[in-house]
């Protein structure tokens, strides 16, 4: 006698680096609670491979969210969800894009926060909770019972390349240029690689096309730092062999602190460090509002206590 024919699932995400990161083990918890079914992703173009290499999915669909004026891409959307038939959809992203999504797929189960859907989640007023336990409270209406933490373990690569000899330390000097409020200064970044070239660490550094002028002024102050180009497979991989790492909250250090180095985290009054933390089994966030006033002193000394 055959079973029941599997579902379509559909599993909306679509950004940001962190964001995704966070969601893994609301992924992981989908993905075991739909054995047998088909899973789509939902997701934007740079999400694509990582989705794709966890190995949750069936399939992974690239959204490129289309503007409010561009009707045609909408009704191709429209026509998309609808045509796939999805018997349930878990809407991570609990944005108001993702809402209208409700009403483009012609209103499946859906669980998420837009009024009216079947499993609707509510969160509590006056908390600020963890994205981690926000979704855990969201699959728990749709009978999830247990959410995983992160695991990046399929984020591979092989770093010999880079050369670097001896221990070492990742730093993540950089976050979104449009963001500025979010960056540690570089100056205190590159006193901090001394301090720890000092300590036996060789620095390396975890920056992108954003953070080319900050790698530059820590690699002059400091010639034991590695200033390498790194995607975010290098990124996960190297975070297995370092000491520990410390940056700013941005997308690569949730990739390190998922990964399970020690890590340090800096936050400032642009970013929320309980919603927002990484995750990962052993993170310590430093906050400050205004981030030019935490000191290397400080940062060093959580560092002495978390270096493996």
């Amino acid at each position: 006698m055959n079973g029941p024919s599997p579902q379509r699932i559909l599993v909306i995400k679509l950004s940001s680096l962190g964001d995704i990161i966070l969601a893994l083990g609301a992924f992981r918890a989908i993905r075991d609670h739909h054995r047998g079914d088909h899973v789509t992703l939902l997701t934007t173009r740079p999400y694509r491979r990582l989705a794709e290499e966890s190995g949750l999915f069936e399939e992974v669909w690239v959204d490129e969210r289309p503007r409010p004026w561009q009707v045609p891409a909408w009704l191709a959307l429209a026509r998309r969800l609808r045509a796939a038939g999805f018997a349930r959809v878990y809407d991570l992203q609990r944005s108001q894009r993702s809402a209208w999504y409700f009403r483009l797929a012609g209103r499946p189960e859906w669980v998420g926060t837009v009024a009216g859907c079947s499993h609707r989640y509510v969160m509590p007023r006056g908390s600020d909770l963890p994205i981690g336990e926000r979704e855990a409270a969201q699959l728990a209406l749709a009978g999830i019972a247990r959410v995983p933490p992160p695991d990046v373990s399929f984020l591979r690569a092989d770093v010999d390349r880079y050369g670097i000899a001896g221990a070492y330390a990742l730093l993540a000097p950089g976050s979104s240029a449009s963001r500025p409020g979010k960056r540690w200064p570089a100056a205190r970044y590159a006193e901090l690689a001394v301090r720890l070239a000092e300590q036996g660490m060789a620095p390396v550094l975890i920056c992108g096309p954003d953070e080319r002028e900050e790698a530059r002024a820590i690699a002059e102050a400091c010639p034991q730092a590695y200033d390498i180009e790194s995607n975010i497979n290098d990124i996960a991989a190297l975070a297995r062999g370092a000491r520990v790492a410390v940056g700013n909250d941005t997308g690569p250090i949730h990739v390190i602190a998922a990964s399970g180095c020690p890590t340090v985290v800096l936050f400032s009054a642009e970013s929320h460090p309980v919603k927002s933390k990484p995750q990962g089994p052993s993170v310590e966030v430093l906050h400050r509002p205004v981030l030019a006033h935490l000191t290397v002193a400080e940062v060093m000394n959580a560092v002495k206590g978390l270096a493996r």
